[in-house]
Order: C-alpha cells, then sequence, then structure tokens
C-alpha cells in the first residue's frame, strides 16, 4: 500500500510539476512550456517561449529586417544546468509602407534546448526562470517584458511528452528550417546580387513564393524585391545589396534561410560562380567543355526544339491578348489577299527582328559575366510597368477611345495601309516581348544549349525560335483556304475589335500585379497615377481625332492629350529623391535653449526597431515640402531616439500618456504649449502643425 502510495503521489508531481502561469505583458501572453514531464540527469529536452499575440499586432524574428527587435531571453537556471540557443521558426515577410520586416503574428513557439547535470538528483523539482524581452509592433511599437519560470521532476531516465507543450514544441521542430542536401553559391552582378542555390529537395519544388531571410541584417536592402529565375534543378534569386556590399567586396558568405514550395531550409552560400542549373539556362555544360562539343546535343536537334518550342508558345496564355488583337487585324483583311499577306509578312518580321535583338542583347549579358536568362526584360520594374501602360493604351485603342493609324470614318489610301503594316510588326515585337516569361516545351533545353555555344550557332536556335512561333498567322496569311473561312468584313468586326479590348486590360492589370511583386508600395502608386493619366490622355486625344474628322480644330486638344502622356511618363519613371532634415539628439535642456532662442521645436520620440516611425520619417519627415518648412520658419529638430532603453525618455512617455513609439511634438519658440501630431504623418500634417508653432512664437 505504501509503494502504491508513493507511485501515485511521484505520477501527481510529474503531471503538474510543469505548470507555470502565463504572463499578459499588454499586447500579448507569454508563457514557458516543456517538451517533457521532466528532465534526467544528462538529458537534453526543450523549453519554448510561447507567445499569443494580440490581432493586429506582431513580434519578430532574429532579423528583424528594416525595423524591430527580436525576442530575446534571460535564463536563471539551477547550478549545472545549461540553455542553449532559440530555434527560430521562418518567419514571415511584414511590409508596412516601404519598409520590409520579418516576423511573426497570432502565435509563436520558440523552443530551447535545456541540457540538465549528468549529477542531477532524481527526485527533486528545479526551476528554470527567464526574462523575456519583447518589441510589439502594430501602428505603434511597444517594448514589453515578463518574467516568467516553470517547475520540472527530475527523473530517473526520461518521461513522456508535456500536455501543454509536447505537441507544439514538436511541431515547431519538425516546422524549423533545417540543413538539407542544398549548394548555394553567391556573386554579385553590378548593382544586384545573383543568389542560387540547387539539390534535390528543389527538383520538385514550387517557386512562385520563393524568397531568402538572411540572418544579417545588413547583407540586402529587404524592402527591394527578389526576383525568382527557375532552373532545372534548383533556382536563382536576384537581391538588393545591402550596407554590406556599399564599401568594398562585402562579406564571403550569406547565411540565412530559404523559403521555397512550403518548406523552409538553413543555407550558407559562399562567393562562387553560378550553376546554370539555378538560372534557367537548361542543362549545365560538361565540366571542362565549351563550344558545340560541350553538350551532347547538336545544332540540329537544337534548332527542331527551338521550332517546335515557338509553335507551342503559341498557346501560352501570356501570349493570348496579343495574338489576339493581331487576328482581329487579320479579320479585317480577310477577303483582301494581297493585304493580308503584306500584314502576315510585316508580323513575321517584327517577330523574327524582336527574336534576335533579344538574343543578341542576352548572350552579350550572359558573356559579360551576368547571370541573366529568357525574360531578363521582365525582371526591372520599369521595364514590366512600360508594358503595363503599353497594354492599357492598346486596349483603350481597341475600345474605340482612340484610333491608331486612322481615322473614325476609316479613311483609306496609302497612309492607312503603310500604318496598317507598321502595326502589324509592331504586334509582332510586342507578341515576343510579351511571351518572354513564358517557357514553352522543348524550348528550354534549346536555348540552354545555344547560351553554350558560338555566337552563330546560338543566333540560329533563336531563329528557329523566332519562326516558329511566326509560322501560323503567317500560314494564315497566306494560305487562301485558310482566310477563306473568316465571314466577310462587316458591323461584327467593330464588336469583335471592342471585345478583344477585354484581354488586353487583363494583360494590363497581370503585368501591374507583377509590378507590385517587384517593387515597393511607392512605385506601384506612380504607376497607377500613370495609368489614370495615360487613360486621360488617350480620351482627350480621341475627342481631337473625333474633332478633326467633323472638320473642328483639333491642335489645342492634341497638345493637351500630348502633354498629359508626358506627365504620366514623368510620373512612373522619373526619379525621386528625398531631402534630408537635419536633427539633434533630444534632451529636456537642448530643448529649453532652444526654446529660449525663440525657435520653434519639433521632437521626434522614435526607435530603428519601430515599423510607423520608419514609415513617418520616409513619407513624411524626409521630403522636400517638410524640408523646405523647416528652413524657412527655422525649426529645430530634435530626435528623442528609444532604440536603446533610456528610463528618461520612457519616464516622457509616461508623462505624456503613452506606452511606446512614435510620438511627435511640436513647442513654439518662447515657451507656450506643444502640440501632439498623430501617430500616422503626412508632410501636409507636419508643415501646418510647425508654421502654427513659428506663428506662436511671434
Amino acid at each position: 500500500m505504501m509503494r502504491l502510495l508513493a507511485g501515485l503521489l511521484m505520477a501527481l508531481a510529474f503531471a503538474g510539476a510543469a505548470a507555470a502561469q502565463p504572463v499578459d505583458t499588454g499586447h500579448l501572453t507569454a508563457e514557458l512550456v516543456p517538451q517533457a514531464r521532466g528532465i534526467a540527469p544528462g538529458q537534453t529536452i526543450y523549453v519554448a517561449l510561447r507567445q499569443k499575440i494580440d490581432k493586429g499586432w506582431h513580434t519578430y524574428w532574429k532579423n528583424p529586417g528594416d525595423s524591430g527587435e527580436p525576442t530575446q531571453i534571460k535564463w536563471t537556471l539551477p547550478p549545472g544546468f545549461t540553455a542553449g540557443d532559440i530555434v527560430w521558426p521562418a518567419p514571415h515577410k511584414q511590409p508596412i509602407g516601404p519598409l520590409m520586416n520579418y516576423g511573426y503574428s497570432d502565435e509563436v513557439v520558440l523552443p530551447v534546448p535545456v541540457t540538465a547535470p549528468a549529477d542531477a538528483t532524481p527526485g527533486q523539482t528545479v526551476t528554470l526562470k527567464a526574462a523575456a524581452s519583447f518589441l510589439v509592433c502594430a501602428d505603434v511599437c511597444v517594448p514589453e517584458d515578463a518574467v516568467l519560470q516553470i517547475s520540472l521532476p527530475v527523473s530517473a531516465g526520461p518521461v513522456g511528452a508535456d500536455p501543454q507543450g509536447g505537441r507544439a514544441i514538436d511541431k515547431a521542430l519538425a516546422q524549423a528550417p533545417k540543413r538539407a542536401a542544398l549548394q548555394a553559391a553567391f556573386q554579385q552582378r553590378g548593382p544586384a546580387l545573383q543568389l542560387a542555390v540547387t539539390g534535390a529537395p528543389l527538383k520538385a519544388a514550387n517557386f512562385v513564393d520563393a524568397y531568402f531571410f538572411p540572418y544579417s541584417a545588413t547583407v540586402i536592402d529587404h524592402a527591394k524585391p527578389q526576383a525568382i529565375e527557375q532552373g532545372t534543378e534548383g533556382l536563382t534569386l536576384t537581391l538588393a545589396p545591402g550596407y554590406d556590399f556599399q564599401n568594398g567586396p562585402g562579406p564571403s558568405e550569406l547565411a540565412g534561410v530559404l523559403a521555397v514550395g512550403g518548406q523552409a531550409y538553413e543555407i550558407t552560400a559562399r562567393q562562387a560562380p553560378l550553376p546554370a542549373a539555378a538560372a534557367g539556362l537548361g542543362p549545365p555544360a560538361a565540366a571542362g567543355g565549351s563550344g558545340a562539343g560541350s553538350s551532347t546535343m547538336s545544332l540540329i536537334p537544337a534548332v527542331l526544339l527551338a521550332f517546335l518550342g515557338g509553335l507551342i508558345l503559341n498557346l501560352m496564355p501570356c501570349v493570348f491578348p496579343i495574338l489576339a488583337m493581331k487576328a482581329a487585324s487579320l479579320a479585317g483583311h480577310a477577303h483582301e489577299a494581297a493585304a493580308a499577306r503584306r500584314q502576315g509578312l510585316a508580323f513575321g518580321v517584327g517577330v523574327l527582328a524582336t527574336f534576335l535583338i533579344l538574343a543578341a542583347v542576352l548572350i552579350a549579358l550572359q558573356q559579360a559575366g551576368q547571370a541573366v536568362g529568357w525574360g531578363f526584360q521582365l525582371q526591372s520594374p520599369a521595364v514590366v510597368a512600360g508594358l503595363g501602360l503599353l497594354m492599357l493604351l492598346v486596349a483603350l485603342n481597341l475600345s474605340g477611345v482612340f484610333e491608331i493609324g486612322t481615322s473614325l470614318q476609316g479613311a483609306g489610301g496609302t497612309l492607312a495601309t503603310r500604318s496598317g503594316l507598321a502595326g502589324a510588326f509592331f504586334t509582332g515585337a510586342l507578341a515576343v516581348v510579351v511571351a518572354a516569361p513564358c517557357t514553352a516545351p522543348f524550348m528550354g533545353p534549346a536555348i540552354g544549349w545555344a547560351l553554350t555555344q558560338t555566337e552563330p550557332a546560338a543566333l540560329a536556335v533563336f531563329t528557329a525560335l523566332g519562326l516558329g512561333f511566326a509560322l501560323p498567322f503567317v500560314l494564315v496569311a497566306f494560305v487562301p483556304a485558310f482566310i477563306g473561312r473568316l465571314p466577310k468584313p462587316g458591323p461584327w468586326m467593330d464588336i469583335f475589335k471592342k471585345a478583344l479590348a477585354f484581354p488586353m486590360y487583363g494583360a494590363a492589370a497581370w503585368l501591374l500585379w507583377v509590378v507590385a511583386q517587384q517593387a515597393d508600395a511607392a512605385f506601384l502608386a506612380r504607376v497607377l497615377a500613370a495609368a489614370i493619366l495615360v487613360a486621360a490622355a488617350a480620351w482627350i486625344g480621341g475627342a481631337a481625332q473625333r474633332g478633326h474628322a467633323m472638320g473642328r480644330r483639333h491642335v489645342p486638344q492634341a497638345a493637351l492629350a500630348a502633354g498629359i502622356g508626358a506627365v504620366a511618363v514623368a510620373a512612373a519613371f522619373w526619379p525621386v529623391s528625398a531631402p534630408h532634415v537635419e536633427a539633434e539628439p533630444y534632451s529636456a535642456e537642448r530643448l529649453a535653449a532652444l526654446q529660449s532662442e525663440g525657435r520653434p521645436v519639433f521632437v521626434n520620440y522614435t526607435a530603428a526597431w519601430c515599423v510607423s516611425c520608419q514609415v513617418n520619417e520616409r513619407v513624411a519627415l524626409s521630403t522636400k515640402g517638410t524640408a523646405q518648412a523647416f528652413k524657412r520658419y527655422n525649426v529645430a529638430y530634435l530626435k528623442a531616439d528609444w532604440t536603446k532603453k533610456d528610463d528618461v525618455i520612457a519616464a516622457d512617455l509616461a508623462r505624456f500618456g503613452r506606452a511606446g513609439v512614435p510620438l511627435y511634438l511640436v513647442y513654439p519658440g518662447g515657451g507656450g504649449d506643444y502640440a501632439i501630431l498623430p501617430n500616422l504623418l503626412t508632410e501636409a500634417s507636419v508643415v501646418k502643425a510647425v508654421e502654427a508653432a513659428a506663428k506662436g512664437s511671434r
């Protein structure tokens, strides 16, 4: 009976000894949970810091990105016990304005390995204490702390999983980034870093959302997009270099987490030549080979594969809007054999010329050491935005908003014929540019082979690709049996033409979506504004054309349309520079001294880890209008930097009824009541506040 009672008491001890009370820090609830119900002498188990984060708030990964601070744990352990490093789950991207941060929301479990000494006494209960500090952010950032503890019995041997923490910790460990059979290399290529990763785990991966989270905060520009290029055995990411690469060759290694296809891998890339199998260039050349002998493929099979790939490329979704536009053009000449043949030839020449130009540029970049592949031109947000605006113009033209090459009444003659041929050539060129992101079956091996050969062989392959792409429409234009099946011209053509505008609108929307993946929100907003101006210019231009057809003077309208078009281009692509407003460190003494001089004072309570602070800095405090206003009214700018713990700033924030940053105060010179600005600033609100403070100083 005594043994049974002792056993029951021991079981109760192991069942309940690990219980610990969660701590509400203000915007999250923190607690320690163990992996097992006890720990044996010399055993290592995981004890996790579990955060349940309030809705709309988030904490940070080990590298927080552009701003923020990672969660930190300071342990107080019994003698002989040791704690290792946090096992960080893969983070989530947290884009906020022009910044990119990395962290967690809702709930996150951070396991830490804890090891008991070999001489730990079974039967005793030990207490593990952890002082945890968090930075919790939404539109403001608040540092929060919790002192947590948990009691664990020391068992004679390993025991079962803890009912609270066991499953959560096992899941976190299973999903944590791990080393795998991956090879990684990087090189700096002009203004970009190329990171190539290959290996068996990536052969069946979905690369759409691939992303590299570096461990260091200064190796890349986190806010810049990461362009993805898929290869036969992996992928290449194009990254924007960070501070570490600005004043020298940069570090010899890039370490971090590659998230791809729902998995996360730890990788360490070293500076080395990039493998072709990671860059969308087909199979790599044989080691030590070059020229025609570097692959088992020869010229004739490569040309045939390229020709077949060009034929199939016509079926790719990205090409459909352009080919639909060409179909409308051919339908207009369905019963004019000579005109149809000229249209078909002009289209074919446009296709071939553009294929060869792109091939020549691609080969030149390859020989210059650039890691680029097919579709390289659409890796530039500016090029993609320009194509999107061009697609919008084409769609507006098909909708009848304005006309190209002819009046509304369909003037004929030589001019219209020439315009039609130019339009057919342009359509062929545009089809190739838009088709570039697509890779049809058979294209990959052919292009990969071509880029390891001499220039004549490579150009022969690209010529075959262009011939295959152009052939269907050229064939329709030259074969009477095909063209005769088209209905005779009539009112249906106008309906057909306007219906084809909608695929073009879809193409424009798709390209703007691509811009949104490549560039920041500010650039996307400029492109959307440019799209509105382009549409307005097209509408005014169309009104001018209609007025001209009715005999009215149209020069002012045409000039206005051209002017709005120029403004649209400037709005989208004109480089923007942000003026810098000089700041002094904040202190109460400096504030009093500046006020005694009669100067207005702007005080910015901020921190490097505060997301809202950094957004406000870029969109409101570093603008030309703000800089001019500070200069005009002789405003002194003081920064109270709370990046590191500062009791004086904390007391100031409490005095103003705030728990965290940002906080913006404007003081009139010579004393007087201060004004508190909103947490989210605009240039107009800052200028208005300092203007009011300056008037109050007089």
